[in-house]
């Protein structure tokens, strides 16, 4: 860029960071801005086009269109030439904006005198908060230099909304992060919590945009590179191998942070005028708008990394973002894009939810929620930008929505609702120690899940009978290598003993899908919830589930052990599982050790085909436990991670009983154990439509162990049955309506 231009920027900033620390606000400030700008630009018009809303843009300030327009001029998202650069986020430039694809001609502004037009999106991190319009009578096109300084000065406006300094009265920006916000995402585990947040990765705040010592700014920019550079080059340096996928991943990550176009664009940002923070959160902001457009897939996924790299970046640069520089408050809602186990077992179970802004309802932080009984919300698009630590945040898992900042209205029936929780918890507690036994006296097992240690407390108190299901991947997922087999038989160890002789049936190692280890190849695959996964790999890798039966072996020490392996599809598989068994004891017996007194052998029956195999194998399992997730999704055909269809499908099905009916009826038949184990175990009408169908053992998360129990004391099992049959004479595609009518007047 040209000196003149480059210290006519400057002297633009400069005149802007004067005025913006007046005395002045809100509408007086933006009038000032386009002022200043058109001005300097010796432009006729300078305008300032604000969301209202997310669809509408409304004129806000203006130098050279009619006055009257102002706060009057509006239009939605994508019309005319100012909608279309706040849609596309890029920016229009033309010398003749009446012949511009999409122009509107708006005769309130008097515009009409004005050929040329240029609009540059003022945006934020992916945050669109308007656009930046300057226009002249003489039809040309402003220059690449002229349009590089137009959005110099759009990076600060946005900068400068972040710190509110346009609040005031007339204007259309309110305070960031000042006012309320709902966020609707998914359910991936129910729960209300009240709390404040606790950022994983609290975002910077650029608190000095616009710099007076562009000299200093560069040595400041140039020096934090070098930093962020050597700390990638030692990450490098840790990777155990050059050839590891670790070692490939830092490779790209560090070929970014080196790239020469990216320090190029951020040293010719801060020698317009930029701090070294906004440059980069310059760079940043034009690289998401870019790249989140791109169709190819690869750079799509670049721009985590790109992002990842100016975060770290701005840390450096600001000392910001470190949460031990944050105490965790008193009740902490965990706020983040996405995290992994390892991470989100570090805090401890002090949090009282967790909001991802990514996320699926199986991924690893949905276990732990699930372990811990915390609300969880996911793909709660925006909580990351929106959130700063110690908000108040409401967390109602039941619908899937987190409330930032309520309002009093808010607030007062959020805590009507949690008040109401307790006291139904406090009616539970009063039954905790009574059997699950109907009015008819038939008595259901309830069991709870587990996939921690720490999990076991919740045994004594929720007043479940014994563990249905230990979920053993928790152990695998959270380390960088595969544990050993001491290790694994130690805690295994432990579970027995917390559990202090009541059951415990452990699930075998059930990892692939959406939970990958680290130190194990990727596999792509087009539809991995179908694909290579839990009994599959350990069959294909039998080294590493012999390891674990013989770490079970060894854990009961001569007591009784229940081992059940999941996703089982046919019965050559549990035959083939099986031998893996006899293979671990045969060895264990030979080295001298105790084997269990008592050893149950099951299988997770989690695919339809598995409810029609031969009867030798109902003969052959010592237990069955119905993995009602994943049975649902493939039985309806409909994934479980998509949200489009995953509550398109009513558990309380009539197609969906029928064959859970016939599942009982082949395990009743045989003489085999059957259990349910899934959410829907967890919920009470749910569980007792179960009931009513024979089943006889449940098994679901601690905190739903009360409220089960507290309905199925309440009912008699031959009326929930015949209202189920009612409804299915009648044609009903469901039982849920005539079940849940029938419990108001009954229970």
């Amino acid at each position: 860029m040209p000196h003149r231009l480059e210290s006519e920027s400057r002297k633009l900033l400069g005149r802007l960071r004067e005025a913006l620390a007046g005395d002045n606000e809100g509408q007086a400030r933006l009038d000032r801005v386009v002022d200043l700008i058109a001005s300097s630009m010796q432009a006729e018009v300078c305008s300032i086009y604000l969301f209202r809303d997310s669809e509408t843009l409304e004129l806000c300030a203006t130098q050279g269109l009619e006055q009257e327009a102002v706060h009057q001029t509006r239009m939605r998202l994508g019309e005319g030439l100012v909608g279309r650069t706040a849609q596309s986020g890029t920016v229009i430039n033309t010398a003749d904006a009446p012949a511009a694809k999409g122009f509107r001609y708006m005769p309130e502004t008097g515009e009409e005198r004005y050929s040329s037009f240029c609009g540059v999106p003022i945006q934020r991190l992916g945050d669109s908060l308007g656009v930046l319009v300057v226009q002249t009578k003489a039809a040309r096109e402003l220059t690449p230099d002229e349009v590089y300084a137009l959005e110099i000065v759009a990076m600060v406006i946005a900068e400068m909304t972040e710190l509110g300094a346009f609040v005031g009265e007339g204007a259309a920006l309110s305070a960031r992060h000042q006012q309320p916000v709902m966020l609707r995402g998914t359910v991936a585990q129910e729960g209300a919590s009240e709390g404040q947040v606790f950022l994983h990765e609290p975002r910077v705040v650029v608190t000095n945009p616009i710099s007076d010592d562009p000299d200093r700014e560069l040595a400041r920019l140039r020096e934090g590179v070098e930093t962020l550079r050597k700390s990638i080059d030692n990450m490098l340096m840790g990777a155990r191998t050059a050839d590891t996928d670790q070692a490939q991943v830092l490779q790209a990550y560090r070929m970014f942070a080196n790239s020469s176009s990216w320090m190029k664009r951020m040293e010719a940002d801060v020698a317009n005028g930029l701090s070294a923070e906004a440059a980069v959160e310059k760079e940043q902001s034009l690289a998401r708008t870019r790249l989140s457009k791109a169709g190819d897939a690869y750079l799509r996924e670049r721009l985590h990394d790109l992002d990842d790299l100016s975060n770290r970046l701005l840390r450096i640069l600001t000392g910001q973002g470190s949460n031990a520089e944050h105490d965790m408050p008193d009740a902490p809602i965990l706020v983040a894009r996405n995290i992994g186990p390892g991470e989100l077992l570090d805090y401890g179970k002090k949090l009282k939810g967790i909001v991802l802004e990514e996320g699926s309802v199986g991924s690893h932080a949905a276990i732990v929620a699930r372990a811990w009984a915390i609300p969880l919300v996911i793909n709660a698009k925006g909580v990351t930008r929106e959130a700063l630590n110690g908000d108040t945040i409401l967390v109602d898992g039941e619908q899937g929505i987190a409330h930032l900042r309520p309002d009093d209205t808010v607030h007062a029936a959020f805590r009507d609702k949690l008040e109401m929780q307790t006291r139904a918890q406090e009616r539970y507690a009063s039954i905790r120690d009574l059997p699950a036994t109907t009015k008819c006296g038939q008595t259901i097992s309830l069991m709870m899940n587990a996939g921690l240690i720490a999990d076991l407390p919740s045994l004594e108190g929720s007043g479940a009978e014994g563990v249905g299901l230990f979920r053993t991947e928790l152990q695998f997922l959270i380390r960088n290598q595969m544990p050993k087999r001491a290790e694994l038989s130690a805690l295994y160890s432990r579970v027995l003993k917390s559990a202090d002789g009541k059951r415990v049936a452990f699930r075998t190692l059930d990892i692939g899908s959406d939970k990958v280890l680290t130190y194990m190849k990727p596999n792509d695959e087009p539809n991995p919830a179908m694909g290579w996964r839990a009994i599959r790999v350990g069959l294909d890798k039998p080294g590493v589930l012999r390891m674990q039966l013989q770490a079970l072996l060894r854990a009961a020490d001569g007591g009784p052990l229940a081992v059940m392996f999941p996703f089982v599809a046919q019965m050559s598989e549990f035959r083939a599982a099986k031998a893996e068994m006899d293979k671990a004891i045969a060895r264990e017996e030979k080295l001298g050790h105790a084997l269990p007194s008592k050893l149950e052998i099951g299988a997770m029956l989690e695919t339809p085909s598995l409810a029609f195999a031969p009867d030798t194998f109902f003969q052959e399992v010592d237990f069955i436990s119905i993995g009602g997730n994943d049975l649902k999704q493939f039985f309806f055909a409909a994934d479980r991670e998509n949200e489009r269809v995953r509550k398109r499908y009513d558990t309380l099905d009539v197609s969906f009983l029928t064959f859970l009916e016939q599942i009982v009826k082949r395990c009743q038949t045989s003489g085999t154990p059957v259990s349910f184990c899934g959410e829907d175990a967890g919920r009470p009408v749910e569980a007792l439509c179960f009931a009513a169908l024979g089943l006889r053992s449940l098994s679901m998360r601690p905190a739903s162990v009360g409220p089960v129990k507290h309905l199925l004391r309440r009912v008699h099992l031959a009326e929930v049955r015949a209202v189920m049959d009612k409804a299915i004479a009648e044609g009903h595609q469901s039982v849920r309506r005539a079940v849940s009518d029938w419990l108001v007047y009954q229970v």
